[in-house]
């Protein structure tokens, strides 16, 4: 496989594609995206960055990224380089697809380049369970739990995302919302999105509110434009809706533009909660309420388990993070 190969398989040409290998910033998002991808289903290593490849062999540490829009996951990649910066340790950031096996990715960066411990932002659970036994060094998965999973040489650093969805149902309760409709994320129990699904379940179950998720919940990836035809074919389905509960905030986004197109008024009309706390979702019009991750103390507490188990190998630590709900201005109280 070499570059001529990259560019014929992605339609580009082949000194775009060696923009995009190089990170240069004249490349459209769609192109560097559609460049990207096949650099990953091909499980392409490009030899000009061979030198810089065995440079940073066994002395970096690695972080593999699920998903390419995820703005929570930008700005814990932003915490988790300086962290270690300031440590003396080197980063390398790789990105997947939201479908992606970040299991057999980071196997493989494992024989490549022989890192020193790897994080991964986000992941599938059964895929840990199916090959996570092929990777030795240490490892922290962040936003996700991994206690279940009993690697000796895995940790993890999360949100109590279950919790953290009931407070968004008892939010809009409140507020005396009844029919409220569940968008986005992928429904496999071993999904975070799954764990946020059970918790608005069990919240609706105690609150006696109707929940058939059949009619009220519509999933979907986490990107804008996604979130934007879900919440078509949700309210198409489901129209008595008076709130949504968007399981990030870039799906949210998606959802106020949609909500607006069909000449929807938020809040007066439908209300909109996300997930994340995001920096952007104070600066929206009408501000986003949102569930606000504390992405410091988890790149934070990510680092030391990591730094710890580089230095000296210890025990798996599973930890959760505290959560904070805010109210913002998206959510209007039903007379």
């Amino acid at each position: 496989m070499t570059i001529k190969d990259i560019a014929r398989l992605s339609g580009c040409g082949v000194a775009t594609v060696s923009r995009v290998l190089n990170q240069h910033p004249d490349v459209s998002d769609e192109t560097r995206r559609r460049v990207l991808a096949v650099v990953e289903e091909q499980g392409f290593t490009p030899n000009n960055n061979a030198k810089r490849l065995k440079q940073q062999a066994g002395t970096s540490i690695l972080v593999v990224v699920k998903g390419r829009q995820n703005m929570l996951f930008a700005g814990l990649v932003e915490r988790l380089q300086q962290l270690l910066r300031e440590n003396g340790r080197d980063t390398s950031v790789h990105y997947l697809d939201e479908d992606g096996d970040e299991i057999s990715y980071a196997a493989r960066l494992c024989r490549e380049r022989k890192p020193l411990g790897i994080f991964f932002l986000g992941g599938d659970l059964e895929l840990f369970r199916q090959g996570f036994g092929a990777i030795g060094v240490p490892c922290v998965l962040l936003t996700n739990t991994a206690r279940e999973l009993g690697f000796p040489n895995l940790s993890s650093v999360t949100t109590d995302d279950g919790a953290a969805a009931e407070e968004v149902i008892h939010l809009l309760a409140g507020r005396g919302h009844r029919h409220i409709g569940v968008l986005g994320g992928n429904w496999s129990c071993t999904q975070i999105s799954w764990r946020r699904l059970l918790g608005c379940q069990r919240a609706m179950d105690r609150l006696g509110l109707p929940f058939d998720e059949e009619r009220q919940c519509e999933p979907s990836r986490y990107s804008m434009d996604a979130a934007y035809e879900a919440t078509r074919r949700l309210l198409d389905r489901c129209p008595e809706l008076t709130a949504i509960f968007a399981m990030s905030d870039v799906m949210a986004m998606g959802v106020l533009r949609a909500l607006r197109d069909l000449g929807k008024r938020v809040p007066e009309e439908i209300s909109v909660v996300g997930f994340d706390g995001i920096p952007m979702a104070d600066y929206l019009v009408p501000r986003l309420a949102t569930v606000r991750q504390d992405t410091q103390q988890l790149a934070r507490r990510g680092v030391e388990l990591m730094l710890r188990d580089i230095q000296r190998k210890g025990t798996p630590v599973h930890d959760v993070v505290p959560f904070a709900l805010m109210p913002g201005e998206t959510v209007a109280r039903l007379e």
